[in-house]
């Protein structure tokens, strides 16, 4: 073919061809910000007081039928000490305490295999913490060996003047590498003299202890728990533990996912078997110890308040993709469930911690646990059980954004003083980053005017 004939030709076919388009390139995701540690409040201060009326300040999320306060509470904000190094990240996962005037609180640097935990006590009058556990020293492990960076059961000081406590691993594999594991540990601090002790390792042999809390007149440690991955086993197990003799009282297949709830009048305990959300409601008795019992009805437990003086426990359901959080009333007396209708108060729904005022009339809690509660602007709300209306306290963010740079991200570990005036909250922060980075304590002085009965 002639040189013109073949330029026409490759011309024409050019032309004919659909033409070729570039494939998109991914967006390389931003950098995560440097941060420091230990995270600080402008000027070095170790803690600030605000009260602002940002903090009644809704978002456009918030749900019709939820009211708002009318009066702004003052609040203060801290950071929790120890934070010195970056964590994976420091996170608290465990519910906290209030007890004798002072607050106690646990987090820890998530770190797998060879983490650590913290336990705090914060006194509201100094306004001063004063570590109480850091759990790898009190384990005191040879190098190599797993240590926790979780403590994710609840924190119990019970009669004998010791806060009790259990520790979790977090991933299923963290412990495969330590072929010396037994299980995680039953843990106890005495604040009054500062000394803590193991009071148990791998009670449940080879399982970690996500879940648990000790009766405080009974001393006895109720505790889920989860096996490793090596164990070959997907069941949860429930336990009772005897912590003045240090025996198990029972275990069995078949326990809590997540919670469970305890009536101290008579000591017994519920919870759902391996479910959040599930029908499968059984009952432990201590003074029957054996397989627990089953019980009629279906009660949504991801969380569970305290039994109040009418006899009532409060609890929320784990609302699944898609659904919502619902909160219910269980009457301990006659095993009754009521509904109560929904939790949320806008788009966040996973909730883990619930707490009565000691009046019964006033549960708290916060919407967001593992992240996000910004997006409602990080709401603290107060659920009324006489009109079932829910009200919202305060909006933390974006106030701590703007004005201090660390958003309220989420929490698991919320506790009221024995008056129902102060509610603290140990939130999971950001300082700018995808997730949270850092822990950090408000006190939430909750004005008069909202807590009239």
């Amino acid at each position: 073919m002639k040189p013109v004939l073949l330029l026409a030709a490759s011309l024409a076919l050019a032309f004919t061809l659909p033409a070729q388009t570039p494939k998109p390139t991914k967006a390389k995701p931003k950098p995560e910000p440097e941060v420091s540690f230990p995270p600080v409040l402008p000027g070095g201060k170790e803690f600030v007081t605000d009260t602002a009326a940002e903090f009644l300040r809704p978002p456009a999320t918030l749900l019709p039928e939820v009211s708002i306060a009318k009066t702004a509470p003052k609040v203060d904000f801290g950071y929790f000490p120890g934070q010195t190094y970056r964590g994976n990240p420091w996170s608290n996962w465990g519910d906290s305490l209030f007890a004798k005037g002072k607050y106690y609180a646990s987090i820890g640097d998530h770190l797998a295999p060879s983490g650590t935990a913290f336990i705090y006590e914060f006194d509201p009058v100094t306004k001063k913490f004063r570590q109480l556990v850091d759990v790898k020293k009190l384990l005191g492990l040879p190098a190599g060996r797993y240590t926790p960076g979780k403590i994710h059961t609840q924190l119990v000081l019970a009669r004998d003047g010791w806060i009790y406590c259990g520790t979790h691993r977090g991933g299923t594999r963290a412990t495969d590498g330590d072929k010396d594991y037994q299980g995680d540990w039953l843990l106890r601090v005495h604040p009054a003299s500062g000394k803590a002790e193991i009071v148990a390792e791998g009670p449940v042999p080879g399982h970690c202890i996500p879940t648990g809390f000790a009766d405080p007149q009974r001393l006895i440690f109720y505790g889920g728990t989860e096996p490793e991955t090596r164990a070959g086993e997907t069941n949860v197990t429930f336990f009772a533990y005897d912590l003045a003799a240090r025996k198990m009282i029972w275990s069995g297949f078949g326990g809590p996912a997540r919670a469970m709830m305890f009536s101290p009048s008579t000591g017994r305990v519920w919870f759902n078997v391996d479910s959040l959300t599930g029908s499968d409601l059984v009952r432990f008795d201590p003074a029957k110890p054996g397989k627990p019992m089953p019980v009629s009805g279906s009660i949504g437990l991801r969380a569970a308040s305290d039994e109040t003086p009418q006899g009532i426990i409060y609890t929320v359901s784990h609302a699944q993709r898609g659904g919502t959080a619902e909160l219910f009333a269980f009457h301990t007396r006659i095993e009754r469930i009521e509904s109560l209708g929904s939790a949320a108060i806008g788009t966040n729904q996973y909730i883990t911690t619930l707490d009565a005022d000691a009046t019964g009339r006033f549960v708290y809690y916060v919407p967001g646990a593992h992240g996000g509660s910004e997006a409602d602007n990080s709401a603290v709300v107060q659920y009324d059980t006489k009109t079932k209306t829910r009200k919202v306290i305060a909006f933390l963010h974006p106030f701590y954004t703007e004005k201090y740079g660390v958003t309220p991200r989420g929490t698991y570990s919320v506790a009221l003083d024995a008056q129902g005036e102060t509610l603290y909250i140990t939130w999971n922060c950001s300082r700018g980053t995808k997730v949270w980075d850092c822990c950090a304590l408000t006190v939430i002085h909750i004005p008069t005017s909202e807590r009239r009965l």
